[in-house]
């Protein structure tokens, strides 16, 4: 087993006008090559700001206070900005969040593709074109020839993701980053995203992260499931083990709370709301809304990620 990406406590912080707070705990987590890697948690869980701390771009308010990202054993937070841009895009590339408003709207998809080739490539604008022809055909883009010269809205939600997509295959990234890549999609839509990724993950043996609140969608897809909750990973595991047995409180919430066939209408949900990032909790963060909650051990202490079966991790006293 070996690990493209390893993630060693990590710590950061957003400037207030009073004080800063504080987004992420100590996060570990690392990332085998050639797998489909999923990072889950409710909106606010820091799983978007752990990502993008991987490449760098943060809200200007954020700052990494301490830890380590490494990068086939480099780490990232020691390179200088111009080392960084040869890697964003080239080595690690992202599929954000929103394809509607992902791509620039005055250029037509093939300048846009075009444009992320030979930003990270010493290719002629012929030889360029040629790779953008072949990433179109990879993500099942048709009638490439009129699809070169059209501008974005004259795509699709679908076919919008499909050209992000390519985009981020473009330059053969050992590494991808999916940022609820279906989120803007409708069901079937979001289906044949998800094949598409997980069918060029399979045959050009690519690393992908996929971030994602949608816990159905992650165990049709992802191998491994890393729960964060409130800026701290609280489980993790590989996705079959995962869904059998979950052993995070949080995590059993979360199954429980999907809809199911035998529900018969009724949803059942976890009390409470996650806190804010300025909420100062003492204990585990997830205690209020915990149905193991032990008073003056789950208020008082912060359980630490320990593996509690083989390659089964969790945050927890109570397991």
């Amino acid at each position: 087993m070996e690990n493209i990406l390893e993630i060693k406590n990590l710590n950061l912080f957003f400037r207030g006008e009073e004080s800063d707070y504080q987004a992420l705990y100590d996060v570990n987590l690392d990332f085998e090559k050639g797998k489909l890697h999923s990072i889950v948690g409710e909106s606010g869980c820091g799983k978007t700001m752990t990502v993008m701390s991987v490449i760098r771009l943060l809200p200007k308010k954020a700052y990494i206070k301490s830890g380590e990202i490494l990068f086939n054993g480099e780490n990232m937070l020691n390179l200088k900005e111009h080392e960084m841009r040869k890697i964003r895009g080239n080595k690690i590339a992202l599929i954000p969040q929103d394809p509607m408003t992902s791509l620039n709207p005055l250029y037509t998809i093939g300048n846009q593709i075009t444009e992320a080739i030979m930003a990270h490539n010493k290719v002629s604008k012929h030889q360029a074109m040629r790779k953008v022809r072949e990433v179109m055909d990879m993500v099942k883009i048709p009638d490439i020839n009129n699809k070169l010269n059209s501008y974005p809205h004259e795509f699709s939600g679908g076919m919008k993701q499909r050209v992000i997509i390519a985009m981020a295959l473009a330059c053969k990234p050992e590494l991808i980053i999916a940022d609820e890549p279906t989120t803007a999609l409708d069901v079937t839509i979001q289906k044949q995203i998800m094949d598409l990724i997980q069918e060029l993950q399979k045959e050009l043996q690519t690393t992908i992260i996929l971030i994602s609140h949608d816990l159905a969608l992650v165990s049709n897809y992802a191998d491994t499931v890393n729960v964060m909750y409130s800026g701290r990973v609280t489980e993790k595991a590989n996705s079959k083990e995962f869904f059998e047995n979950p052993m995070h409180p949080y995590s059993a919430a979360l199954i429980n709370s999907l809809p199911s066939a035998n529900a018969k209408g009724k949803l059942n949900t976890i009390n409470g709301a996650p806190p804010n990032i300025r909420e100062k909790i003492s204990g585990c963060k997830f205690h209020l809304r915990c149905e193991r909650f032990e008073k003056g051990l789950c208020d008082k202490e912060i359980p630490e990620l320990r593996e509690k079966s083989a390659n089964h991790f969790a945050a927890c006293f109570k397991i």
